[in-house]
Formats: C-alpha cells, sequence, structure tokens
C-alpha cells in the first residue's frame, strides 16, 4: 500500500511540475528538437525492462502502448501553434491541465485495478510503456503540426 501511495503522490507531482514547464516553454518559440528531447530523455527508462521483475508479456506491451495512445489524443487535441514574429510559438491551451489532471486521475483509477491483479514490478512496466506511448505519439503529432507551419512560414516570407 505504501508504494500504491508513494507513487501517486510522485505522479501528482511529476504532473504539477509538467503543466509548469508547458507554460514556461509556450514563452519561448518552439523547436523541432524542443519536441523531440523529451521522448528520447524518456526512453531512458526502458533499461529497466533488463530486469526480470519488470518484464512484460507481449499482450501486455501492447495493451499499454495502445491505451498511451488512445490517452495522447487529447493531448494532441489541445496542442496548437501559432506563428508570432516570425517564430512558432505553442499556445497554451487552459484545457491542458484539465486533461493531464484527468490523465492523471485515470491512470491512478487503472494503477489501483492493475496493480491488485499484477506484481508492482510489471505494473511499473507497463504505465512507462503507458507513459512512452502517450508522449511518442503526441509529439509526433506536434512535430507535424509544426512542420506544417514551418512549411507555411518559409513560403510567406519568400
Amino acid at each position: 500500500m505504501f508504494w500504491i501511495i508513494a507513487t501517486t503522490v510522485l505522479a501528482f507531482f511529476m504532473a504539477t511540475f509538467m503543466i509548469f514547464m508547458r507554460l514556461k516553454a509556450s514563452r519561448r518559440p518552439a523547436s523541432v528538437k524542443s519536441i523531440i528531447l523529451p521522448p528520447l530523455f524518456m526512453s531512458t527508462g526502458a533499461a529497466m525492462f533488463l530486469f526480470p521483475q519488470f518484464q512484460l508479456e507481449w499482450p501486455q506491451v501492447v495493451e499499454s502502448i495502445v491505451v498511451g495512445v488512445v490517452f495522447s489524443i487529447f493531448l494532441i487535441r489541445f496542442s496548437k501553434f501559432e506563428i508570432r514574429e516570425n517564430n512558432i510559438y505553442l499556445i497554451p491551451s487552459k484545457a491542458f491541465i484539465f486533461i493531464l489532471f484527468g490523465l492523471l486521475f485515470v491512470r491512478i483509477i487503472l494503477k489501483l485495478i492493475i496493480g491488485s491483479a499484477v506484481s508492482l514490478g510489471e505494473t511499473s512496466g507497463m504505465f512507462f510503456l503507458l507513459a512512452f506511448g502517450m508522449i511518442v505519439s503526441w509529439r509526433l503529432a506536434m512535430l507535424y503540426k509544426y512542420k506544417q507551419l514551418e512549411k507555411k512560414l518559409k513560403v510567406s516570407s519568400t
């Protein structure tokens, strides 16, 4: 029970931190680097699967990634860019805060349900893949939107 509460509190603080980071990032122009780097940094967490207690069966892997991609739809929908002063900026969405905490709430409920039937290591692995599937699909969609605006910006400047 301690680990469930501890990881839930940690997830809450991480979500809050992400909100502040997102708001801060909206003050600076976006770039391909700023879109691509977060999933790359997060990918180092996949080293957990080298240890047997975190290894998953293939159906668990697929389920986790699919749920992550489905969750990312909300983030993709509310992540928008705009051109200001010949730069591309991410528009801060008021809905982002509610979406992030809503997804956190759903993840906590899922963790409580799954955690009662699956070991702590497997649950950790599944939720890592869920988060990774969510951030990769969200960032790929952001990259696509960014590149579309970048083309528009180049056309208008010539």
